[in-house]
């Protein structure tokens, strides 16, 4: 996959050399989006990571070539070096930032594993629709009905329904 030097193998487009730093552009209104980003900054980075909502005007302004109704839908990581991670690819650079996950993330990298990282983002998602319908397990609320939602900081929409 990649070395420490190198940063995690690109899934994206731009740049080169060793990654400074990435920003993570993530649904600030969405429940899992902002307890994956807190859990993240909860734990020691070996590359920095920067949080900054997705669709906002600071990312707007930040990353003007970025289609930024996508990165709502599909987490979106941006390293220094101007590389473009997206959905797994994207996971992938997070854990590889943080100290004690590397390995994890270089083996998740691999292209016959690289699906479980999608497998794991689909569960996460599929625990944020439960909760945001406030369904029993195994039920789906309807598309929009936002029940489960509770804090000021809250929206009964999310995006597309997707997380990851």
């Amino acid at each position: 996959m990649s070395t420490p030097e190198t940063g995690p193998a690109r899934h994206g487009a731009g740049g080169a050399g060793p990654a400074g730093g990435f920003t993570v552009l993530y649904d600030a209104h969405c429940p899992v989006c902002r307890t994956a980003s807190r859990w993240l900054q909860a734990r020691d980075q070996l590359v920095p990571l920067r949080f900054v909502p997705a669709g906002s005007e600071a990312a707007r302004q930040r990353f003007p070539g970025l289609d930024h109704e996508a990165t709502l839908r599909d987490i979106t990581v941006v390293a220094d070096t101007g590389e473009v991670y997206v959905g797994d690819g994207a996971w992938v650079a997070c854990l590889w930032a943080l100290a004690g996950y590397r390995d994890l993330a270089e083996r998740l990298s691999r292209p016959h594993l690289l699906p479980l990282a999608r497998q794991v983002v689909a569960a996460a998602s599929a625990v944020r629709q439960r909760t945001r319908g406030g369904a029993a397990a195994g039920d789906v609320a309807p598309p929009g009905t936002g029940g489960g939602y509770g804090g000021t900081d809250e929206r009964t929409d999310c995006a597309d329904d997707r997380c990851g």
